[in-house]
C-alpha cells in the first residue's frame, strides 16, 4: 500500500522532481491552497504533508491529520508551523535551511549598495528624463562605513565575507552566538550599540515571539538619521507602522525591503512611492540553482521518513524516539 503525500502548495512550475523522489513509494496529492481548512480534506489521512506557504499549521490542524508523520517545509523559516505541538503529537518537522545561503547574502549586498548608491532613485529619474547628479546628494563612499548584522547565521555571515571585501567594518548581535565561534570577518557587539554605530542595519533573525516587532520606534531612535534599515529575513521582525513614523520623522535615511509585514504589501500603502525605499517582492532567494535545491530539500526529506531513515533538517529535535514515523 502507497502511502500518501499531500503537497499544500508549490510555486514550480512541474513536480517531475517530486514524482521522481516519491513517486515509488507514495502517491502524491498536489494543491494549491492559501489556509488549512483548504487542504484538511486531503490531507486528513495523509502519511506526510509538503509545505510551502500555506498555514498556520496549528495543534488543531495537526489534530485533523491523526496519520501524518512528517511535515516537510519547502523554505527555511517554520514560524507558520507550531513546533511544540508537532513535537506533542510525534509530528516530524524539517526545513531547508540551506537552499539560497548565497543568494540572500547576494541579495543583501545589492540592496545595501542600491541604497548607498542611490540606484533605483537615479533610473527612475533617468527614465522620467533628467540626467543630473544633484538630486541623489548626499552619496558617501563605503570603504569604511559600519555594517551591523542582526542575527548571525548562515546567510548574515556570508554576508559579513561580502561586505568585508567592499572594505567595510562588520558588527553582529547574536545571543546565540559567541564571539570567535566562527571564522568570520565581524565582531560581537549588544543590540543598542550596533544600532546606534551602524551606516547600514541589515536583519537576518529568525521569527520568534522575541524577533516580532524587534524593529520598533526605540529601536529606530538608536540608529543614525543617515543610515539605513535591510530586511531580507521576515517581515514582521520590523513593525512596519514604527518604520513609517521613522522615515517620516527622518529618524533613518531610508530602508530596502525584500519582505514586508503584510505581505504582499497593499496599494496604496505608506511605504510604497517613497524615493528612499526600495520594496522587492520576497525574491532574494531566488536563483534557477536555488529553485532546484529549494525542490529537490523538502521531498527528499519525505522519501527518508517513508523508508525508515532519520530526516537531515529536523527543526524540533525532541520529537526523536517518540514520533509516529517510529525513528
Amino acid at each position: 500500500m502507497k502511502a500518501k503525500v499531500v503537497i499544500t502548495d508549490y510555486v514550480w512550475e512541474s513536480l517531475d522532481v517530486e514524482r521522481k523522489m516519491l513517486g515509488e513509494l507514495a502517491e502524491l496529492v498536489p494543491l494549491k491552497t492559501k489556509k488549512p481548512e483548504e487542504f484538511l480534506d486531503a490531507a486528513k489521512d495523509c502519511d506526510a504533508l509538503l509545505n510551502t506557504y500555506a498555514g498556520p499549521i496549528t495543534a488543531d490542524v495537526m489534530s485533523k491529520m491523526p496519520k501524518c508523520r512528517i511535515i516537510a517545509r519547502y523554505g527555511i523559516g517554520v514560524d507558520t508551523i507550531d513546533l511544540e505541538a508537532a513535537t506533542k503529537a510525534g509530528i516530524i518537522v524539517t526545513n531547508n535551511p540551506t537552499y539560497c545561503i548565497e543568494e540572500v547574502a547576494e541579495h543583501t549586498m545589492a540592496l545595501l549598495l542600491a541604497c548607498a548608491r542611490k540606484i533605483p532613485f537615479y533610473d527612475r529619474m533617468v527614465r522620467s528624463g533628467r540626467w543630473e547628479v544633484p538630486p541623489g546628494k548626499p552619496i558617501y563612499r563605503i570603504v569604511g562605513r559600519t555594517l551591523g548584522l542582526v542575527g548571525f547565521g548562515n546567510i548574515a555571515r556570508q554576508v559579513a565575507v561580502r561586505a568585508a571585501a567592499f572594505g567595510m567594518r562588520v558588527l553582529y548581535a547574536d545571543p546565540f552566538v559567541k564571539e570567535g565561534q566562527f571564522d568570520a570577518p565581524a565582531k560581537k557587539t549588544e543590540l543598542d550599540s550596533l544600532l546606534s554605530e551602524s551606516d547600514f542595519v541589515s536583519l537576518h533573525p529568525p521569527l520568534t515571539p522575541d524577533t516580532r516587532q524587534m524593529m520598533n520606534d526605540r529601536a529606530f531612535s538608536r540608529m543614525k538619521p543617515s543610515a539605513f534599515l535591510i530586511n531580507c529575513a521576515r517581515g514582521p521582525v520590523v513593525d512596519t507602522d514604527a518604520l513609517v513614523r521613522a522615515l517620516d520623522a527622518k529618524k533613518i535615511a531610508g530602508c530596502a525591503l525584500d519582505t514586508t509585514d503584510p505581505e504582499p504589501l497593499p496599494d496604496p500603502h505608506p511605504l510604497r512611492g517613497r524615493e528612499n525605499v526600495i520594496v522587492a517582492p520576497h525574491a532574494a532567494w531566488y536563483s534557477e540553482q536555488a529553485m532546484a535545491g529549494l525542490q529537490a530539500g523538502a521531498p527528499g526529506e519525505v522519501r527518508r521518513v517513508l523508508t525508515g531513515e532519520w530526516p537531515l533538517n529536523v527543526v524540533n529535535r525532541a520529537v526523536k524516539g517518540k514520533n509516529r514515523a517510529g525513528l
